[in-house]
């Protein structure tokens, strides 16, 4: 468990989360609350109590409206930082949308410098052959390994073997051209036109009726009305099993931020 108070850190994300919620509304945008966020919702009405993140999930088509319209639709303080947004550094499939008046450093070997953020998750279809799922996500994956060892420092582990990897993939590919490959190989099936429906970031566990997800539906976050999934009970029962069970203290997962500053802007942090 780490050791600062996380309530004010909680409190913050949520006026991201609200921010989100009055761009989709003006918009016609879909989301849906996601994962532990839309299990806290329905166990804790609101964040779990040692949780210090938030996720929401987007349809693709709407996800990427979001991003082609990010700079002009989000309200300052907040960004949204992704691929689409930043194709030379990001090194994520998946976009985040930050608070720029704060600054967090998760840990120091990660290079990306920003704010407090949401993550936000594309959702896309998937076919119902289990066949063509496996073979998807293993071409999926390989291009997902590839960000970690074309950032790496080849020589991190000295000039043997260790470093023939990270070498070649940088010959292969560029962080730009991996991230192409990775958006298209998720656009593979359409999100509307699919039964089944995929968050890639979860795998081949992530896979599920899409009818789970039905229509964003207000739920109560924090006092706040917001939208979680239509079928919230058959989504956690997917996702967690008997998720009204409150896990014990080894399994209430909690950052140890290597900074957290929710005082000062990232922008005036860098170096």
């Amino acid at each position: 468990m780490a050791s600062y108070d996380i309530r004010p850190l909680q409190l913050r994300i949520l006026r991201i989360l609200l921010a989100i919620q009055q761009v989709c509304q003006e918009h016609g945008l879909r989301y849906y609350l996601w994962a532990g966020t839309q299990l806290g919702a329905v166990r804790h009405k609101g964040f779990i109590p040692w949780d210090d993140d938030l996720d929401i999930a987007m349809p693709r088509r709407d996800y990427d409206q979001l991003m082609a319209h990010a700079q002009e639709w989000m309200p300052a303080p907040f960004e949204v930082v992704s691929f689409e947004t930043d194709p030379d550094n990001y090194p994520l499939p998946f976009a985040k949308i930050q608070d720029a008046s704060t600054t967090l450093i998760e840990r120091m070997h990660l290079s990306y410098l920003g704010g407090i953020y949401i993550d936000v998750f594309p959702l896309d279809g998937m076919p119902e052959s289990k066949l063509m799922q496996r073979l998807h996500f293993m071409r999926y994956q390989w291009y997902k390994k590839m960000p970690y060892y074309v950032r790496r420092d080849p020589y991190r582990h000295g000039h043997g073997p260790s470093c023939w990897v990270p070498l070649l993939s940088r010959k292969l590919y560029t962080m730009q051209e991996i991230q192409h490959k990775m958006r298209d190989l998720q656009r593979t099936y359409d999100y509307d036109q699919c039964s089944l429906i995929v968050d890639h970031d979860d795998g081949l566990k992530g896979v599920m009726p899409k009818t789970l997800l039905g229509k964003p539906t207000p739920i109560v976050f924090e006092g706040e009305s917001v939208w979680g999934v239509e079928h919230p009970h058959e989504y956690l029962t997917q996702k967690y099993g008997a998720y009204m069970v409150i896990p014990d203290g080894d399994h209430q997962r909690q950052h140890n931020f290597n900074l957290l500053d929710l005082e000062h802007s990232y922008k005036d942090n860098k170096g």
